[in-house]
């Protein structure tokens, strides 16, 4: 057997205090800031939410993808997931803050509001704050214990090499995924669609789980490209595996196209007021240019550069590609989620800088702690062997 310790992550302990650092500092500023603009606190906090939240549900949909397809793309970046899953309770307590600005984020909280509006009584069965905070504990329940038996089965086959925890995993995966499928669509319904109630889309879900994804991936990319720069784990990150990881990350950009392109397409050719006004926000007052960035930046570019097999197979330049894809994913979440809030005119707070930093500080140190409790390959799968011989 291939000995633990070699493997294991080290000198990342000063990174993850740096980070957890940062992460508290900013997020200190953020809660200084609310008492000057409660309202402007919830929607940077919200926003910052969404995006690191979509790379630790990302990496749980990741995970029990590979376990029903296989492959040794997988398992190199296979404990990078499992960490990024172990973040959810931690997901779990950022969440909380947010239920104190149910108000200020969303009109169907408010009595007053949905007393005076037809569509919202219409819609108060379901959206109401009672339900909402049932729906969330829901959500929140399957996917940490998902995560948390999935990495114990995991792990627990790293240390006994029983090949039935494989064959658990492969076969709970099947129906996760249709359970990550339902409860991530509720969620974005809840969560992100609501803040304007009167609107609606219903390929809304889906495209947030495929941004889910593909933020995952890109962020897995990038960090699996900066270890292999260690000499520790050169034998792990194979040029080939890079390769199919650059495929698989074509796939997921052109599938976050699909899907944004289709939600387009299919209210652009109804034409009513009432889905239309959604992108009418979001193309005027300054946020057409965020639009067109994303168009260029988002897809066109990372489309064609994933086209180039020199590119997916050059460590460095994917590396960058997938941290650029990252960047882009931040924007993204912005362009969703702001206009509701400022939908005359584009506008940037500090706090929509601060808070993702904050958010996301504290759970690089977290993810960081995770991935140091275990070995950085799986030392026990079947495709283990083939890989480690093959680097050496």
């Amino acid at each position: 057997m291939t000995e633990p310790a070699r493997y294991m992550l080290q000198g990342w302990e000063r990174f993850q205090r740096g980070s957890l650092v940062v992460g508290v500092i900013a997020l200190s500023l953020c809660v200084l800031g609310a008492f000057a603009s409660r309202e402007q606190f919830f929607y940077s906090y919200l926003m910052a939410y969404s995006f690191w939240l979509g790379i630790a549900l990302g990496s749980l949909g990741i995970f029990m993808l590979h376990n029903l397809t296989g492959g040794a793309w997988g398992v190199v970046i296979r404990r990078l997931l499992e960490s990024g899953m172990r973040t959810l309770p931690l997901m779990l307590i950022f969440f909380l803050p947010l239920l104190f600005g149910l108000e200020n984020l969303y009109e169907w909280a408010r009595p007053e509001a949905v007393a005076k509006d037809p569509v919202l009584q219409h819609k108060s069965a379901y959206l109401n704050v009672p339900f909402f905070l049932l729906r969330s504990a829901l959500y929140f329940a399957l996917w940490i214990g998902a995560a948390y038996f999935f990495t114990q089965w995991s792990r627990d086959h790293d240390r006994t090499a029983n090949p039935r925890l494989i064959e658990r995993l492969r076969l709970l995966s099947g129906p996760g995924l249709a359970l990550y499928v339902l409860t991530i669509t509720f969620a974005s319904i809840d969560w992100s669609m609501s803040l304007e109630p009167h609107w609606f889309s219903t390929i809304y879900g889906v495209h947030f789980l495929g941004s889910h994804v593909l933020s995952a991936f890109a962020f897995m990319i990038f960090l699996a490209g900066w270890l292999a720069r260690g000499e520790a784990f050169s034998n792990l990150f194979r040029p080939s595996h890079f390769h199919d990881l650059g495929n698989l990350l074509l796939a997921f950009v052109m599938l976050w196209a699909y899907f944004a392109f289709s939600q387009w397409l299919i209210i652009w050719s109804g034409n009513l007021p009432e889905e239309v006004t959604w992108y009418v926000r979001r193309t005027r007052g300054g946020w057409e240019w965020i639009a067109l960035a994303l168009i260029v930046f988002h897809f066109f570019l990372p489309f064609f550069l994933l086209l180039m097999r020199g590119i997916k197979r050059r460590v460095q330049a994917l590396c960058a590609l997938a941290a650029a894809i990252v960047v882009m994913r931040l924007l993204d979440v912005f362009w969703y989620t702001l206009p509701a809030f400022h939908p005359s005119a584009l506008q940037i707070h500090w706090m929509d800088i601060v808070a993702p930093i904050g958010l996301g500080g504290v759970w690089l140190a977290v993810f960081i702690w995770q991935l140091r409790l275990a070995p950085l390959i799986p030392l026990n799968h079947p495709s283990t062997k083939e890989i480690l011989e093959s680097g050496r």
